[in-house]
């Protein structure tokens, strides 16, 4: 009998909403072990030895948050609660958790979980409506204690902008990332369970189709780059057109500042609770994050590029963000983000079906 076959109707139901939580690049960087109907152990991992972006595995131990609370949130659906411990035991590189549901007399259903399907991200334009006070006092209210939200509207909306597009310069001239970008986009797909579908992308089709070609090598993304403004397109397309148009930029933060995996994995729940009161809101969302993970790279003195001028242009960049926002709330930052009111996204990342995410029992170790 194999996994599926021996799954529990309400385990399971809590588990496909449970893989629908957010992930860079969709990754999905967990795997689940059942122990029992109301008992697994979810075996976390990161990328960190071959993508760039996530520095020390902090994107992907946020990710595992965002897992773990959307979890919390189907399991609340069927009078369930949430309890969860980190194996000290594991690898930094490998987090994992024991996790119980346990009956909740009395307990509501978390009303997020109607969030969770719909919720995904949005790269293209988004109205230029400003946030209401209500949106943002509901936003701000999602948000567990010690977490704050910091919007970049108006004037600030244009130099955020105006961050995002340089930055995206960066991502696009450094080899590191172009193996990372490869890897990630599914070509000729509307959706994708694995990667990112290159139709949600944001650029227009001639674009996309250049981008396909040029990709396939770094010499030609090298030859473009340096004599055909290779860059200027998709970072128009991808990053300076959608950053004006929404409502706002913002920035979550976290006090104290996150050091441990725990604190990544706490503030991933904080950002999926935020996500999920946006969609409920009807509002979109895309992260912005590549910044942030740029700026700790500079602050922190280590080399993440062999392209000279790389870790000049990261510092000015996180010169930059930090008279945005301040610098004590860069460096606290966990979350990037811009808002808007707009359409779903008409193509998205899907995710590994279940029966792919299951993996044999050997009690938890």
């Amino acid at each position: 009998m194999n996994t599926m076959q021996q799954l529990d109707t309400t385990l399971e139901q809590i588990l496909e909403l449970a893989r629908w939580a957010p992930s860079g690049d969709n990754t999905q960087p967990w795997r689940f072990e059942i122990l029992d109907e109301r008992r697994l152990v979810v075996h976390g991992h990161d990328t960190r030895d071959h993508c760039v972006y996530d520095l020390d595995g902090h994107p992907s131990q946020i990710s595992l948050g965002a897992l773990l609370e959307t979890m919390a949130i189907a399991a609340s659906t069927f009078g369930l609660t949430l309890r969860s411990m980190r194996h000290t035991d594991t690898p930094d590189n490998r987090p994992t958790f024991s996790i119980e549901l346990l009956p909740a007399p009395g307990m509501e259903a978390d009303p997020l979980a109607d969030a969770i399907l719909p919720r995904a991200v949005q790269r293209r334009a988004l109205s230029r409506r400003p946030l209401t006070v209500v949106e943002k006092a509901t936003l701000a209210a999602a948000l567990p204690e010690g977490y704050q939200v910091r919007w970049l509207e108006g004037s600030r909306r244009m130099a955020a902008a105006r961050l995002m597009f340089r930055n995206a310069k960066l991502r696009l001239t450094m080899p590191e990332a172009h193996r990372v970008h490869k890897s990630i986009i599914e070509w000729n797909a509307c959706y994708s369970e694995d990667r990112i579908p290159d139709q949600a992308l944001g650029a227009d089709g001639m674009t996309t189709k250049l981008m396909r070609w040029v990709m396939q090598d770094w010499n030609r993304v090298h030859f473009f780059n340096t004599w055909l403004a290779g860059t200027l397109a998709p970072r128009l397309q991808m990053d300076l057109i959608p950053s004006l148009a929404c409502a706002a930029h913002f920035v979550l933060t976290a006090s104290p500042r996150p050091q441990r995996i725990d604190d990544y994995v706490a503030a991933g729940r904080a950002m999926q609770r935020f996500w999920l009161t946006a969609t409920s809101l009807g509002l979109q969302m895309q992260p912005e994050m590549t910044p942030l993970i740029f700026s700790r790279y500079v602050r922190e003195g280590r080399i993440f590029s062999s392209t000279p001028g790389m870790q000049e242009r990261a510092a000015e960049l996180s010169r930059q963000g930090a008279a945005l926002v301040g610098q004590q709330d860069w460096d606290a930052a966990v979350f990037m983000g811009r808002i808007g009111a707009g359409e779903p996204a008409s193509a998205r990342s899907l995710r590994r079906p279940l029966r792919e995410l299951l993996v044999p029992g050997n009690g938890g170790r």
